[in-house]
């Protein structure tokens, strides 16, 4: 019983980014013009832009940008190791928690999208 306390708060504290930073991110898009249509091919969209999606950082996805009367536009947004994701990984491997790096690998928690925020220029 006296040791439950502590192996709960290392449990607790074993995936520590997906605590301090979260499995997803706000990816903001912007257009030259403004009001391009959004979609995403891991289904996310919007209506017009500029605007912010709300997406998961697990894996990479392609944004196509598309507006009446100019050329559609696709950018290869990809996930990389965050740099404050770093900090919370080596915390995971100090504190022994095997199990929370695994979990902050596998959600994303550790990565951040790139690029973030997309800026296009559209041809019109």
């Amino acid at each position: 019983m006296r040791y439950l306390l502590p192996a709960i708060a290392l449990c607790a504290l074993s995936a520590c980014a997906t605590i301090t930073q979260g499995t997803r991110d706000a990816l903001v898009i912007e257009t030259t013009p403004q009001g391009a249509s959004v979609l995403t091919s891991n289904g996310y969209s919007c209506d017009s832009t500029p605007c912010a999606l709300e997406m998961p950082k697990k894996h990479g996805f392609i944004v196509t940008l598309t507006k009446e009367g100019c050329e559609t536009k696709n950018v290869n947004v990809v996930t990389k190791m965050a740099k404050s994701g770093g900090a919370a990984v080596a915390g995971n491997v100090l504190v022994g928690g095997v199990v929370g790096l695994g979990v902050d690998a596998i959600s994303g928690a550790a990565k951040e999208l790139v690029p973030n925020p997309i800026k296009v220029n559209l041809e019109c």
